[in-house]
């Protein structure tokens, strides 16, 4: 896992939060109305979202989990009866009884083993539960694939202690819809979409994954050298993305859905 979460900056990544928002509101599009007892959002973030989900589907209980200290701080605004929130590892963590319904929203990307992940996902839920995953699928684009370039390059490779940045290890559409079968969902709905982000400028590009997937450079440098990195990156990017004013910014995203 990219354990970059454990250092993330809720107000860099709230910088483009109606785009962010977008996507959790279509994957509760998915969810089929029920009575929900216990619900679970894994890698809930600041917890808005999660208040959100809570107050639209109302399980009695829902548990917000996240492994960032830094966001977690800000659910304390977004409290409500039956929601909590705790720190926690999504990619580790196992109920203590199985739940109704498992929501995660841009999370389980940054997790290893996704054949493992959803089989411990799936024994997690109650016959008739529901699994609602959201995840980006936009690591062939140019600001990811220059991360993953730069980061082993001696120079930076070195600055990180050896560490390189991982592409997401997503499978394709097709792999997730037939894992979900192999698995014994009874019911699901996969379905690849493309967000049409209409940005300032480029510069925009660079601030949007400043606020996540850049994440990992900040933890892992120190300050004068992420700063570094930052305007080599920055100058490297530019020369393979358009001066478009405005800047149109094709965000791809799996939206996934099943039911045991």
């Amino acid at each position: 896992m990219n354990d970059i979460k454990g250092n993330w900056n809720p107000d860099q990544y709230d910088k483009f939060k109606n785009e962010r928002t977008q996507p959790f509101i279509d994957l509760m599009s998915f969810i089929r109305p029920q009575e929900f007892e216990r619900a679970v959002d894994l890698g809930c973030g600041t917890g808005e979202l999660t208040h959100l989900f809570h107050q639209t589907f109302r399980p009695k209980v829902t548990l917000g989990i996240d492994s960032s200290r830094e966001m977690l701080q800000k659910t304390q605004i977004h409290s409500a009866p039956g929601l909590t929130f705790i720190q926690d590892n999504i990619e580790t963590w196992k109920p203590s009884e199985k739940v109704d319904l498992i929501i995660s929203n841009a999370a389980l990307q940054w997790c290893s083993n996704h054949s493992e992940l959803f089989k411990s996902l799936y024994q997690s839920l109650l016959t008739g539960g529901q699994l609602a995953v959201q995840m980006p699928m936009n690591h062939d684009y140019p600001t990811h694939a220059l991360a993953y370039d730069m980061s082993f390059e001696p120079k930076w490779n070195q600055r990180l202690n050896g560490k390189g940045y991982t592409k997401y290890d997503l499978f394709s559409v097709e792999e997730y819809a037939a894992l979900l079968y192999r698995l014994g969902f009874r019911e699901q709905t996969v379905v690849l979409k493309v967000y049409p982000h209409v940005l300032g400028s480029r510069e925009e590009v660079l601030e949007w994954v400043k606020g996540s997937m850049l994440s990992f450079f900040r933890q892992n440098l120190t300050e004068e050298h992420y700063q570094e990195f930052l305007q080599e990156f920055r100058e490297r990017l530019f020369k393979r993305l358009p001066d478009d004013k405005p800047f149109f910014y094709p965000f791809k995203r799996l939206h996934l859905w099943a039911r045991v």
